[in-house]
């Protein structure tokens, strides 16, 4: 039995400094949330007062985008070997992403009328702090994808799509909690 090369092992997501990353997120995440889950606790009327004031639909479709997206990730790092599929499922992955971005800006639009109130105040700020720090992560890791593109390797492609993926966990988490609950 051959011994896996360490370039093997990070193709295949192994690489330490990545793994630190992901659960670097999900814990700036989950602190995030958690924070969120206990001023709604602690503002119980005005965070449903607020949530009036946001567009469910419109980031129900932008999940789909997301989902999608991440689909086109997961092609593009199990297709190595057909270097025009890899760059063609990137670039799905990268205007997925972008189309994410754009929604999410003109749900922003229709919101940011509501941040007026007072009384919605504790409830905009933590959610333009979350939602705009995810659309960070979003539009900045996708611009990545655009890069991968460009000179696509395997070890980049399988980082993107893992780091993508931790993209839609958060947003797979703060979606139902945000906008649902």
């Amino acid at each position: 039995m051959a011994a896996i090369s360490t370039s093997e092992e990070r193709d295949e997501g192994g690489d330490l400094l990545l793994w630190v990353l992901v659960w670097g997120e999900l814990a700036a995440f989950g602190i995030l949330l958690t924070g969120y889950v206990v001023m709604s606790m602690l503002h119980p009327e005005s965070f449903e007062l607020a949530k009036l004031h946001l567009a469910p639909r419109l980031a129900g479709f932008n999940t789909v985008v997301l989902l999608a997206s991440s689909w086109q990730a997961a092609l593009a790092a199990s297709s190595h070997g057909k270097p025009r599929r890899q760059r063609l499922f990137l670039l799905g992955t990268a205007l997925l992403g972008l189309l994410f971005v754009i929604l999410k800006f003109a749900e922003y639009s229709t919101e940011w009328a509501a941040t007026g109130d007072a009384n919605l105040q504790v409830f905009f700020e933590l959610y333009f702090l979350i939602t705009g720090f995810h659309l960070a992560h979003v539009a900045f890791v996708g611009l990545l994808f655009l890069w991968a593109a460009i000179r696509p390797e395997r070890s980049t492609i399988v980082t993107l799509t893992t780091v993508w993926h931790v993209i839609d966990i958060v947003w797979l988490v703060m979606f139902p909690l945000i906008y649902l609950s």
